[in-house]
């Protein structure tokens, strides 16, 4: 019988391990299936522009998967029982099944946090996901010349989506919520870039203002303000799916899968996690933020975890880091924001056309990293070892200054 792989989740971390481990091992041990509620690949870091309004191109993850073996299935997941091992599943029918595992990832990823602020579910718009981008589209279609636009939070996404809608919708009327100073991830410098970026673009910036509430056209401030809206963008915290804590697996207050350093379950060493479900602790000692970068750094090491076990050969060690930020402003702008080891923003910066066209790069390299994830397959592949090293006892901890009970929240 064949070890079977599931991976939920085909972001940028579940077709990257997908892929590559359909690359590494050998189709007559192991079978992989990947499991996706959608049947396109989802460019998360563009659904701003989607949003306002450009056309993004998407790809099927059947024909990203086409000739690998990879087999693909396209439903919802709704539960994880570890101890059956099997994933229950909810098809676009609403038609319910089970998958049996071997070996899990899980790569589920992130959605926008609705849950902390009133009316924020029931009246906001978010860039999550694609469908929200879409309906936060269809929104500004039908504004008025003048309409109010109020994107709520100050992080990357809060930044990009600000200046994207101001810049592709020059008529409406955008205002930037954050709640300590704008850019305050930054360096002096990039900050400066930034707030003549939103001068230039026309953007409202409303700094150290807390939302208590989002209704349908308004926001109410915890100093009492009440700020017209005709659309609320939320881009205040993301949050992760529940499956996962309620399947039992040991996690954080957030939601997020505590693992070791090869990102195993600490409590199911059966289990990977990958992407923005995984808690995980970067080489500096610091939990690795949510991020592309994250989704690309541990879901390389989960997948030569695997390859390593699982074939009984050395498990390749990932450096885990968190290089720095890189932020457009629009099309023809952005802000390139290296940190240094401590996380904190190194002095310098680089602001401008550059910066945009790096990031134009990286998007196209990751896109392109997805779409063909058994790039080079080489032609002899490994065979599993008979016997598997799957049990708790080795686990590998973290470093001596960053123990594994200091990642749980």
């Amino acid at each position: 019988m064949k070890h079977r792989i599931v991976v939920l989740g085909a972001g940028y971390a579940g077709t990257y391990v997908a892929g590559n481990l359909a690359r590494r091992l050998s189709p007559a041990d192991a079978e992989i299936t990947v499991v996706n509620a959608v049947p396109y690949f989802v460019e998360r870091l563009r659904l701003h522009q989607v949003a306002a309004g450009q056309e993004i191109e998407t790809q099927k993850l059947a024909d990203i998967f086409a000739g690998t073996g990879i087999q693909l299935c396209l439903a919802r997941v709704t539960a994880v029982d570890p101890e059956r091992q099997v994933v229950a599943v909810a098809g676009a029918d609403g038609g319910a099944e089970e998958l049996g595992y071997d070996t899990l990832l899980y790569a589920l990823g992130s959605h926008g946090d609705d849950r902390s602020i009133p009316g924020v579910a029931e009246h906001a718009f978010d860039v999550a996901a694609r469908p929200s981008a879409l309906r936060l589209r269809e929104r500004l279609d039908g504004l008025r010349e003048d309409g109010s636009v109020l994107v709520v939070g100050d992080g990357l996404t809060g930044i990009e989506t600000a200046t994207e809608i101001a810049e592709s919708r020059p008529g409406l009327s955008v205002t930037l919520v954050a709640r300590g100073e704008l850019g305050a991830q930054l360096s002096t410098g990039a900050r400066d870039h930034l707030r003549l970026a939103c001068d230039r673009l026309g953007i409202t910036v409303l700094e150290h203002t807390s939302v208590e509430s989002v209704e349908a056209t308004r926001v109410l401030c915890a100093d009492g303000t009440a700020l017209a809206s005709d659309a609320t963008v939320w881009t205040a915290g993301f949050a992760v799916n529940p499956i996962a804590a309620a399947a039992g697996l040991e996690v954080t207050d957030n939601g997020r899968i505590v693992v070791d350093r090869t990102m195993r379950s600490l409590s199911h060493p059966n289990i990977y996690a990958a992407g923005d479900s995984v808690y995980a602790i970067g080489d500096n000692g610091r939990p690795l933020p949510m991020s592309c970068a994250t989704a690309g750094y541990t879901g390389m090491q989960a997948m030569k975890a695997i390859v390593g076990r699982l074939t009984g050969s050395k498990i390749g060690h990932v450096k885990l880091d968190y290089p720095g930020n890189h932020i457009s402003l629009g099309r023809q702008d952005g802000i390139l924001q290296m940190v240094d080891h401590e996380g904190q923003p190194k002095p310098k910066h680089m602001g401008g056309r550059n910066a945009a066209r790096i990031k134009a790069g990286i998007l196209k390299m990751s896109l392109w990293t997805n779409s063909h994830p058994t790039f080079c397959m080489p032609k002899r592949k490994r065979h599993l070892a008979t016997t598997q090293a799957a049990s708790a006892t080795n686990a590998a901890p973290y470093a001596q200054d960053a123990p594994v009970n200091k990642a749980v929240a």
